[in-house]
């Protein structure tokens, strides 16, 4: 099963796409420039391993719909291409950066999702609309195929408020629900593993990359789909 994940930002946009039955990385690669004249897009093949192979394309892309054309065509090229058609790829998986108070876990993008998103575009105004447009673009070629959703906001949300609440007027937290610092949780989260013959450990995840992240994620939450 194959899942392409996508980091979408203003101007650029990061990407794998994942051989979720074996946990290997096909390819993955940056488009830059999105929007602002010359683009430029750096693909790999076989990251990180003895067989890693890189490709560097420079092309205007007004869009990020063009650089997504791009990434297809190199994935699905007759020589150098990873999968022989696009239709190969089962599911894709969004980084997304703040979900407030109403998506606590990974989710099935919807219109509703969508629309959570769109109304914390005010708590990551950077982040936020540059997320949408990357799962919208999806949406557009790759009509049908599911889309993923796993928010940097979900860490800490069973926190009680008492740890969450800023020392701030009621009123201003009712208004927008401002909440302490829990952004980025593929850095903090913890979970309780277990290890064959061992006692429970507690173990931390560490931070590599926001493909590797949701890599994870869908490995654990294969159920989303």
């Amino acid at each position: 099963m194959k899942v392409l994940v996508i980091n979408a930002g203003s101007s650029s946009c990061k990407y794998q796409l994942l051989e979720m039955d074996t946990e290997t990385i096909l390819a993955s690669g940056l488009a830059e420039r999105i929007g602002q004249g010359m683009g430029k897009l750096t693909h790999k093949i076989a990251p990180d391993t003895d067989h890693e192979e890189k490709i560097v394309r420079e092309s205007a892309f007004p869009t990020h719909v063009e650089a997504m054309e791009m990434v297809i065509a190199l994935l699905t090229d007759a020589e150098k291409g990873v999968i022989k058609d696009k239709s190969e790829i089962y599911a894709i998986g969004h980084r997304v950066l703040h979900g407030g108070e109403s998506i606590t876990e990974t989710v099935k993008v919807d219109e509703n999702v969508k629309q959570i998103i769109r109304d914390c575009f005010p708590l990551g105004p950077l982040h936020n609309p540059a997320n949408l447009m990357g799962i919208e673009v999806a949406e557009k070629l790759f009509p049908g195929v599911p889309n993923v959703a796993v928010f940097d906001t979900e860490f800490g949300m069973a926190m009680p408020q008492e740890a969450y609440m800023y020392g701030l007027p009621y009123e201003i937290y009712e208004e927008m629900p401002l909440r302490l610092p829990r952004h980025l949780s593929q850095v903090h989260r913890q979970e309780d593993r277990r290890i064959p013959g061992q006692a429970p450990v507690r173990a931390a995840l560490h931070h590599h990359a926001p493909g590797q992240r949701l890599f994870h994620e869908l490995c654990e939450r294969r159920q989303v789909l």
